[in-house]
Formats: C-alpha cells, sequence, structure tokens
C-alpha cells in the first residue's frame, strides 16, 4: 500500500490489512483511505478479510485533531469513517477484525460492522465513548449497534457511552471472543481462512445482501442528514 499507516498482504485467500501508525490508530482521511484501497484490492484476490491493529490499539476513534477543528472538518472525516464501516458492513466476503487492543469511538464502530470478532485479553477499553467526550453518536453507528450489540446492553453501551474491558466486551456484543494478546492475529486468520474455504463465495454475497440490505438501506438513506447535522462539542482550553 502507498499508505505506510495501512499494509495489505495475502496470505493464501485471506487479505490482511493492518492499520499502524505508530501511535493510538486514530482514524484520519488517509487511513480511511488506505483501508478503502485495500478492500477493494481484496475483492478481486481474497475469498475473506482479516482487519488487524498495532499490539496494543485497535484505534482509538477518530483523528480529534481534525474533529476538533472545525464543524465542515469533522463532518468530513464523519463521512469518510462512515463510508468504510459500510463498506466493511455489506463487504461481499467475510470480514474478521483482529481487536489487537482499545477500540473506542470509530474503532468500536468498525468492530460492529464486521462478521467476527477477535480480541486481544489485556486491559483495554471497547466501547463509544462519544456521548462522554462531547459527541453525539450518529446515526449509522446507531444503526450497526442494533445489528451486532446485545438488546441488554444497548442503551449503556451508546445512550451512557458505557467502556467495557474485553470480557464485558464479548457479553456486550462489541467481540466474539478474546484470546491472549499474542494469539489475536492467528486466530482471526485462522478463522477468515475458515470461511473462505467453506463458504460458497455468491451464495454469501446474496445471503449478506439479505441479511443486511435492510439496514444498509436504511443507513444510506439518511447518511446525509446525519452527517450534517454532527457536532462536536469542543471543550473550553
Amino acid at each position: 500500500m502507498t499508505d505506510s499507516a495501512v499494509n495489505y498482504q495475502l496470505e493464501d485467500r485471506v487479505a490482511l490489512i493492518t492499520i499502524d501508525d505508530g501511535k493510538a490508530n486514530a482514524i484520519s482521511h488517509d487511513i480511511a483511505a488506505g483501508v478503502h484501497d485495500a478492500l477493494e484490492r481484496a475483492r478481486s484476490e481474497a475469498g475473506a478479510v482479516v482487519l488487524a491493529g498495532r499490539p496494543g490499539r485497535f484505534s482509538a476513534g477518530f483523528d480529534l485533531s481534525v474533529m476538533t477543528s472545525s464543524p465542515e472538518a469533522a463532518r468530513n472525516l464523519l463521512k469518510a469513517g462512515a463510508d468504510i464501516a459500510i463498506e466493511i458492513h455489506e463487504f461481499p466476503m467475510p470480514v474478521v477484525i483482529a481487536s489487537t487492543g482499545h477500540a473506542l469511538a470509530m474503532g468500536a464502530i468498525l468492530l460492529m460492522a464486521a462478521d467476527v470478532r477477535i480480541g486481544a485479553d489485556g486491559n483495554f477499553k471497547i466501547g463509544l465513548n462519544e456521548v462522554a467526550i462531547g459527541m453525539p453518536v450518529p446515526k449509522f453507528a446507531v444503526e450497526l449497534a442494533r445489528t451486532s450489540l446485545s438488546n441488554a446492553a444497548f442503551t449503556a453501551a451508546v445512550n451512557h457511552a458505557t467502556v467495557y474491558d474485553p470480557a464485558g466486551a464479548v457479553v456486550a456484543g462489541y467481540l466474539d471472543q478474546v484470546v491472549a494478546d499474542d494469539a489475536v492475529l492467528t486466530t482471526a486468520l485462522a478463522h477468515a481462512a475458515d470461511l473462505a474455504e467453506r463458504l460458497d463465495p455468491d451464495a454469501f454475497a446474496l445471503t449478506r445482501t439479505n441479511c443486511r440490505g435492510a439496514s444498509l438501506e436504511l443507513i444510506r438513506s439518511g447518511l446525509a442528514a446525519d452527517i450534517a447535522t454532527f457536532v462536536v462539542k469542543v471543550p473550553e482550553s
């Protein structure tokens, strides 16, 4: 990949996309574009995808320096993040996330968009913390939460900005499985390889539409208004 923070490699039939900016893996325009380009490449040469973070960090969310610079900048970056989440959610092959550490805000949204989420065991924070830091949870993220989080956790996770440890994230629905931190990537790759091997790709793609088409239509129909009304409360200095 041309973006040094996003790396792509093909492992048999699994496309491994790794985000590593050397810091918090905050989602920027460059990272969003890099993930999109990698997903486009995977469409033509893979049977499943693994999206991984760097050790200790899957993603800390959006780049706050951009989100707090101006309303227009915040909305532009939100749109870039929404596009990636939508692309993952409707992707015509399985997407497994290797959640290598903290996954907050946009990082948690990406978890909710995927098929399978393998998390690292450790002192990590996972969840939608937007409401606690002065941001509303966008409607597209709320709809993703409806499809992945448990009914019992929904209000606490989304409206009350509850942040979970990995075990709690499994109960809430952000993660499907927690393994040792040094086994996250190998577990995710093995799971993706199994899905690529045993699922018929055409049947998967059509069933994907049957399963998620209604939610995606709802997300897309309201996305412009969702972005236009997004506001960020900038803390006073």
